[in-house]
């Protein structure tokens, strides 16, 4: 019997060609979305799960809190002497291991040289962490020894070609001759980090910044993640409430006074391995996250998508209904069952569901690449190529196809046989009523879909062309070396000697970076010196970086060659001034203040300026001219505009003179700050993509109730037009149901986006403000494209000859 049905069911959908092809499209366009984010989401879930039993793991962070307890900042990384404190103190740590980035170095071999990024000191315990793949070398040991290094086979392959890379020499940074130890294969791209080499982390010991004492007593450089390893049954909440206690037994400096507690300043925390990618948005990460209110997003943009696309099968289903009356009446009048006409129809329903997942799985493929290149992800559709997604895909024709058939099969079954031979078909209105619905349904999410993509398309073009409070036009910047100390004032001379170079400027930290390091502060108040309770951060910066950057300089003056060495004095932003209470700009220069053990006076104040991306407010900021060259981590070049070629060449030139063990490697400051906020432009455009997908079956769902409709009132319009009346009012006529329709659907979506795009916009310290106006074009919008649906049928029936319609009566 089953066989008869889908054999008939095969039949009908050649029958009626049209209908079948809208509902086959609709379903493949709406499975084949749903599949693409299913594959996004199951990605963006499997970070770092690829490692051995991943729940066990942990990364230490810390948060710093001022003396209200409230945290002003709270790091991805912990200073170096917590790790071995931690390990011996607390014997559920299985293991422990340490990875402290370097950034960007200069890596030779023989005549190779190139800049390498993703360097990372690593200890011997991190394979014991982490599941990497060693192909040569031995794991237990390969970084167990000052000055080894391990390369992916990547940079292997690109060092030594064919050659045995074990036991080769290579030299990083033009002052660590390195041997290397082991080859391993990358991590792959669903991990957080992804360390490119490896430098044994005992070369720390034996380097003038760090040194085995430093390691030990530096409370103040956080930059070490820190990972354990706990058994796998213990409740890691237990170790992390002993946390404060160690703090109090082991963080102090030498000037804390008696019974110091440093649970009072800064807290421990055990973040778990697999929550780092989703749930981690610290200020300081290894590399950029992704965010758990993206899979939230698109997983309702799935569901709005499947909604659609099954409410259209309902419409268009039962806007066939007219054409089939007859041969369910037929059947009825044979004996046929209503079970069995339900069956009948539900049949057609999982056999239209089943050719549509098959398509779509097709289409999944073969736009996969598109996908890929949009999310700047490594997206494969193998990611469903396991029991728990193959049983449940295999279920969903059948689940879908039940559920969206069911209304059509218990509608039409439910026709009278005498009533259709005789022609006399009459729907109900309750079934027309919660068609309606459908469509209400479908408009109410299509409105919130073009509000929200109008609103993400705005907050994105504000950051753009928000003005920033200083210039980042043609500013090109290149890493600082430690071979320039003491030659520096040589080297910006040649290079301005060339036109097209406008300023040069050095400074720890150039715009479009975090602002991460901040000192203690005093301030000099009558006769007394007094500590302050706030947090100012500081960049490190030389004569010539606020006119480098054309920062305006508000009331006194810059750091300047005129002034000795100004290494004791600061520049501050009108931020700092208000959090050190002074009452005017004016009054802050020549105030007296202590910032890290500098003593100093306030030579200048600086208008704010967005130095970090507009997710941050802007902060309090100390520029410092300091009086170690080491102190740099950035060199700002300002050149001229048009022609970037000559400046460039010259720079190049310059630089290979001063440094040619070190590669030329340069990049614009305007990218920098574009990257700041590609993941919201990806996000934006892969949102707008599937929001056009959904409001475009919205309209095949909306076409099949006006058939459906029209169909029904076929007669009414021949006698219309046989009674005088035009195309125009007869289509008048028709639209204007659907149209009350959309206006109940902007009624119901009006909140609901309003309130979803307020939340999303609070991600921002700087974002728009919600117009009134983007709700009304949306609503038009939505307006015009039912229109424009509901015309096709409309004119078409209104054109339609009356003698066709009215013969049958």
């Amino acid at each position: 019997m089953l066989k008869n049905y889908f054999k008939i069911a095969y039949r009908n959908l050649l029958r009626y060609k049209f209908i079948s092809f809208i509902n086959l499209f609709g379903l493949t366009v709406g499975f084949t979305c749903c599949l693409l984010i299913l594959i996004y989401i199951l990605n963006e879930v499997s970070f770092d799960k690829f490692n051995n039993n991943p729940g066990e793991v942990y990364r230490i962070t810390r948060s710093f809190h001022n003396q209200d307890g409230i945290s002003n900042l709270h790091l991805g990384t912990i200073a170096p002497p917590f790790g071995p404190l931690l390990k011996n103190e607390f014997p559920q740590i299985k293991t422990m291991t340490v990875l402290l980035p370097n950034g960007i170095i200069a890596m030779r071999y023989n005549d190779k040289i190139f800049n390498e990024d993703k360097v990372f000191f690593a200890d011997d315990h991190l394979f014991e962490v982490f599941n990497i793949k060693v192909i040569k070398g031995n794991p237990a040991k390969a970084l167990s020894e000052p000055y080894n290094v391990m390369l992916t086979d990547e940079i292997a392959r690109k060092y030594f070609g064919d050659e045995e890379p074990l036991n080769k020499m290579v030299r990083l940074d033009n002052n660590l001759n390195c041997k290397v130890t082991g080859v391993y294969k990358p991590l792959p791209s669903n991990s957080h980090i992804h360390p490119s080499i490896l430098v044994s982390f005992n070369t720390l010991k034996d380097t003038a910044v760090y040194g085995e004492a430093n390691l030990r007593t530096n409370w103040g450089n956080n930059s070490f993640f820190t990972y354990v390893r706990l058994p796998g049954d213990y409740d890691a909440k237990k170790l992390e409430a002993l946390f404060p206690a160690f703090l109090d037994k082991y963080y102090h400096f030498p000037q804390d006074p008696p019974g110091f507690k440093g649970s009072l300043t800064t807290h421990l925390y055990l973040q778990k391995l697999t929550d780092i990618h989703l749930r981690s948005h610290l200020d300081y990460e290894a590399e950029e996250n992704g965010d758990i209110k993206r899979i939230h997003i698109f997983s309702v943009i799935a569901l709005f998508i499947l909604l659609i696309a099954c409410i259209n099968y309902i419409n268009l289903s039962t806007a066939r209904s007219a054409l089939r009356a007859r041969e369910i009446g037929v059947r009825k009048a044979v004996g046929a069952q209503r079970k069995e006409i339900i069956l009948q129809f539900l049949s057609e329903s999982v056999l239209v569901t089943w050719v549509a997942i098959i398509l779509s799985v097709i289409l999944s493929i073969s736009t996969m690449p598109a996908l890929n290149s949009l999310s700047g992800q490594q997206l494969s559709i193998s990611a469903l190529l396991r029991w728990q997604i193959i049983v449940p895909f295999l279920l969903v024709p059948f689940v879908i196809g039940t559920l969206s058939g069911l209304y059509p099969a218990l509608f039409m079954s439910s026709f009278q046989p005498a009533r259709v031979l005789k022609g006399m078909l009459k729907v109900e209105g309750g079934s027309i009523s919660f068609r309606k619905v459908l469509v209400v349904s479908q408009f109410a999410i299509s409105i919130i879909l073009i509000i929200s993509t109008a609103i993400v398309f705005q907050q994105l073009r504000y950051m753009q062309t928000k003005t920033l409070g200083f210039n980042k036009d043609h500013i090109i910047t290149v890493l600082y070396n430690s071979g320039l100390n003491n030659k520096f004032e040589a080297f910006r001379t040649e290079l301005l000697a060339d036109a097209s170079v406008k300023n040069v400027a050095r400074s720890s930290r150039i715009p479009s970076g975090r602002l991460l390091d901040a000192q203690d502060t005093k301030i000099k108040s009558g006769d007394t010196v007094a500590p302050l309770q706030v947090d100012i951060k500081n960049v490190n910066a030389d004569y010539d970086f606020i006119n480098t950057y054309e920062v305006k300089v508000l009331a006194g003056r810059s750091f300047s060659r005129n002034f000795g060495a100004d290494t004791s004095s600061f520049v501050v932003n009108e931020a700092a001034v208000k959090i050190l209470a002074i009452k005017t700009n004016n009054d802050a220069v020549g105030k007296y203040i202590e910032y890290g053990g500098v003593k100093g006076n306030i030579v200048g104040v600086i208008n704010d300026f967005n130095f970090e991306s507009l997710h941050q407010k802007i902060l309090p900021l100390i520029l410092a001219k300091p009086s170690d060259e080491g102190n740099y981590g950035r060199i700002s070049l300002k050149i001229a505009s048009g022609n970037l070629k000559h400046p460039l060449a010259h720079v190049e030139k310059t630089w290979k003179k001063f440094l040619p063990e070190i590669p030329f490697d340069y990049t614009f400051l305007d990218d920098r700050f574009e990257d700041l906020y590609k993941s919201e432009q990806r996000q934006g455009t892969i949102f707008t993509l599937f929001a056009c997908i959904a409001i475009f079956i919205a309209c095949l769902g909306l076409f099949g109730l006006s058939a459906f409709t029209i169909t029904q009132r076929i007669k009414e319009i021949g006698i219309r037009k046989v009674l005088g009346a035009s195309v125009g009012t007869i289509v008048a006529l028709l639209s204007k149901d659907f149209l009350k329709l959309v206006v109940v659907a902007a009624v119901i979506a009006f909140p609901v986006a309003w309130y979803a795009l307020h939340n999303w916009l609070q991600d921002f310290a700087y974002r728009i403000n919600i117009s009134w106006w983007v709700f009304i074009i949306a609503g038009t919008l939505a307006a015009l494209i039912a229109f424009i649906t509901i015309s096709f049928q409309a004119i078409k029936a209104a054109i339609a000859n009356p003698v066709k319609s009215l013969r049958s009566e």
